[in-house]
Order: structure tokens, then sequence, then C-alpha cells
């Protein structure tokens, strides 16, 4: 029952993050300046220090992790290259292209948001003081979670309706997990992995995709620091919540 009822909060935090990109979507480059940061540091503070504690307890090979990393940079970037580009007009093409790259990395996004519902559901069966403090770090940052998928869609010319419909994908997909921590457990060698793919695929889309967007049209010092603000707001959370 905890379980779910921290989960459903993960919902609502998931929801308001979204929410607040749809309420400033006319000042979107400022967001994804903001959420390039915020992925730096999900990255930097969050999902690797994770994957250095679970290779040091379990004794993972970290090459294997920093293959999984480099394939999922690799594979979202050619993703958004190449294979994403069907048979279409010529002048149609580039916004097509944007188009389905905002859709997979939203897709890529909610698979986290699963995961984030499983690592709830495992911290329970730890123990409720686990759990706890799994849920407490989870909601702080799915308002962000949110953020960051509405605001894919929407720099990868998207429609608000969808943004809507994937923002709510994202926002289930951790009661999902939750739940599904009630019929089997994930193993921890494929979680390292699958860690460090998520972590490539967050550096390919903060580095090269959502951070150079950002400055295209409006390069300053405001633009720069929404950016470090970003990874400052992860790492205080990551440290202190």
């Amino acid at each position: 029952m905890k379980t779910l009822l921290f989960a459903g909060a993960t919902f609502v935090a998931t929801w308001l993050g979204g929410w607040f990109a749809l309420k400033f979507k006319d000042k979107l480059h400022f967001i994804m300046a903001l959420a390039a940061g915020i992925l730096l540091g999900v990255v930097s503070f969050d999902v690797l220090p994770e994957i250095i504690t679970q290779i040091q307890v379990n004794g993972f090979s970290s090459t294997e992790v920093m293959v999984a990393l480099v394939v999922g940079f690799l594979l979202f970037h050619v993703l958004s290259k190449t294979i994403l580009i069907y048979h279409c007009h010529e002048e149609d093409c580039a916004a097509h292209r944007q188009s389905q790259v905002g859709v997979a990395s939203a897709l890529a996004l909610a698979s986290h948001s699963f995961m984030d519902g499983l690592s709830i559901g495992l911290g329970f069966q730890v123990s409720p003081t686990v759990g706890l403090l799994v849920a407490i770090a989870v909601i702080s940052h799915d308002f962000t979670d949110g953020m960051n998928t509405v605001t894919l869609l929407l720099s990868h010319n998207n429609s608000v309706r969808r943004a809507k419909w994937f923002l709510l994908l994202d926002a289930v997909a951790p009661l999902a997990g939750a739940a599904a921590t009630l019929f089997f457990r994930v193993p921890p060698r494929w979680l390292v992995l699958y860690l460090g793919f998520f972590a490539g695929f967050l550096l390919y889309i903060g580095a090269s995709d959502i951070l150079p967007e950002a400055h295209s049209q409006h390069n300053s010092y405001k633009m720069i620091g929404l950016t470090v603000l970003g990874a400052l707001f992860i790492f205080i959370i990551t440290r202190f919540v």
C-alpha cells in the first residue's frame, strides 16, 4: 500500500512539472537551457553515483557499464541523424525528423520513470525506511522529469496535445513500475547496465541536442546561468533531500 501511495505522489510531481513547461512554452528556450543543466546534473549527481555504488557493492565490470553508456549515446545519435528520417518531401524532412526524435526521447524518459517506480517498490521490499528515502528522492526529481518530457516534445515540433499525452505516460510510468515489483524483481546486473545506457542517452540529449538548440536564438549570460542553475538544483536535491 505504501509503495503505491508514494508512486502516486510521483504522478502528481511529474504532472506539475509538465504543466509548468506547458504554461511557459512561450519561453521554451529559457526552459531548455534550464533543462540541459538539469539533465547534466541528473547524470553527474544521480545516475553515475548510483552506478559507481552498484559496481562497488556487487563487483560488476565497470567496462560493461561504460560500453552501455557509449551505446546509449551513439544509439540516439544514430536515431536522430539517420533512422528517424523517413521518406518525405525535402522541405518537410527536417520537421518530421525533429518530431520523431522528440517522441523517441520522451519514450526513453518514460522508461526511466518506470524504473523509478521499480526503485520505490524494491526499496520498500528492503525496509520501510529505505523505501521512504528512495520515494523522496524520486518524487523530488520527477517534477523535472515532467518538465523535460514536455520540453523535448515541444522543442522538436510536436503538438501540445501530443506533449500532454506523453506527459500522462511519463506520470503513469512510476505507478506501473511500483506495481510491477509486486510480481518480479530486476536483477542488479541488468539494472546497472540500464543505468549506464540511460546516462549515455541523457548526455546526448542534454549536451548535443537541447543545449545547442537553447542557445541557437537566445545566446546570453542569462541562458548560461539557467544551465548552471539546473545542474546546481540537481546537486542540491541529491545531496540534501
